[in-house]
């Protein structure tokens, strides 16, 4: 079963579509007990990321993100649920997040040539392969709705990027922790198979001996 955490974020009915489409066992939740128990998390995201850590932490959700972070179980964060999951966030007052990845969510500057927010389809560029984007080919376009993007200290961790005045992190994964700054459930064919991958990782997980679990192999 995989958890879909609810923590009053706007997107959640279409994650769920897409959940549904694919026949994905999910479980919309905000009890700290059911998302650690939980196989896979999908942690999802609109809006300013003061506003999401606010609602986590009055929900009770902090601890609970980084334990599953920590604990090995594959962890998906969508758009504000990636930017999330860095140190700090300069979306208005300096403020800090949940730090699972190090590196700072910065604001698209203001020129005559760059539209703000960034929206609508582009291409993502894959540094590596990986299983997230397992049959997705390389360049296929995804749907994009944000003002600030994920500046991570260590540039390994990006998956995949995506030119937007100059290239940033529209994807990332650390072993069992991944995300991106696109909707997949607002991307289409390929966004159902991005969500079908990770049900995939999450069910592969359940199979893998114990010691290639801890060693965060599954991803």
């Amino acid at each position: 079963m995989i958890a879909v955490v609810d923590y009053g974020a706007g997107n959640l009915g279409s994650v769920v579509n897409a959940l549904e489409h694919l026949g994905v066992p999910h479980v919309v939740t905000d009890d700290p007990a059911t998302i650690l128990g939980a196989a896979g998390v999908i942690f999802p995201g609109v809006g300013a990321t003061a506003d999401s850590m606010r609602n986590l932490r009055e929900r009770g959700l902090v601890g609970v993100l980084r334990a599953v972070a920590e604990g090995g179980r594959p962890l998906f964060g969508v758009c504000v649920g990636q930017q999330v999951l860095f140190d700090t966030s300069y979306e208005g007052d300096p403020h800090p997040c949940l730090g699972i990845l190090g590196g700072e969510v910065r604001r698209f500057p203001d020129t005559d040539d760059l539209i703000v927010p960034h929206m609508g389809w582009n291409g993502v560029t894959l540094r590596r392969p990986h299983p997230l984007f397992a049959g997705i080919p390389d360049g296929t376009e995804f749907y994009f709705v944000h003002s600030y993007y994920c500046a991570p200290d260590d540039e390994a961790i990006v998956l995949g990027e995506t030119d937007y005045g100059a290239p940033f992190a529209a994807a990332i994964a650390r072993g069992n922790v991944m995300a991106t700054q696109f909707h997949p459930e607002k991307s289409g064919r390929w966004g159902l198979q991005l969500y079908r991958n990770f049900a995939h990782l999450v069910a592969d997980r359940l199979t893998l001996p114990e010691a290639a679990v801890a060693t965060g192999r599954s991803a």
